[in-house]
Parts: structure tokens; C-alpha cells; sequence
């Protein structure tokens, strides 16, 4: 019962982040506020709904399938979205300007 509570407080709030992350795509300003808030929130989701599954399948091999998608979700996503703002930044994407301090003109 208590496990059943734990896996469902996770998924739920895997779902939450995810949510939280899609709106933070759409209200930053820039590409690189936007990675941001993509690249943390998706692999926060991504460790919440994965731990959410694997409490639900137990002692398995299902639980240690879940468990190797999320070691490997935990090592690309970060690597992707660090990839990504390198790229966008060699290619000549400023960000844009911060308007209390003044930095970042493009």
C-alpha cells in the first residue's frame, strides 16, 4: 500500500514537471532560457516517472530494464542539451538582452 502511494506520488508528479517544463518553453524568452528549463525538467521528469514504474514493477526484470533506460536517459539529456546551447552559440545565437543589467546585447 505504501509503495503503491510512493510509485503514484512520483508519476504524478513526474507528470507536474513535465507540464512545468512544456510551460516553461513557451514563456522564457530566449533559446538558451529555454534549454534551460527543457534540460532540467526533463530529466527531473524523466527520473520521477521512470522511479514511479520501477516501484510498480517490484523486484523484476522489468524494474532493472527501467533502471538501465534511466541511467542512460541520466547521461544523454544533460550531454544533448549541453550539445545543443554549444552548437547554438558557435553558430552566432546571442542571448538576449537582460534589461536590469544591460548584458548580453546582441
Amino acid at each position: 500500500m505504501i509503495i503503491d502511494a510512493l510509485s503514484w506520488i512520483c508519476l504524478l508528479a513526474g507528470g507536474l514537471v513535465g507540464i512545468i517544463g512544456a510551460v516553461g518553453i513557451h514563456r522564457f524568452p530566449d533559446f538558451y532560457s529555454r534549454q534551460h528549463a527543457t534540460g532540467i525538467t526533463d530529466t527531473l521528469c524523466a527520473m520521477l516517472i521512470l522511479f514511479g514504474l520501477g516501484l510498480q514493477a517490484g523486484m523484476s526484470l522489468a524494474a532493472f530494464k527501467i533502471a538501465m533506460i534511466f541511467l542512460f536517459l541520466f547521461l544523454t539529456s544533460p550531454t544533448a542539451t549541453h550539445a545543443l546551447a554549444n552548437a547554438a552559440m558557435h553558430s552566432g545565437l546571442r542571448p538576449k538582452l537582460d534589461s536590469i543589467t544591460g548584458e548580453g546585447k546582441s
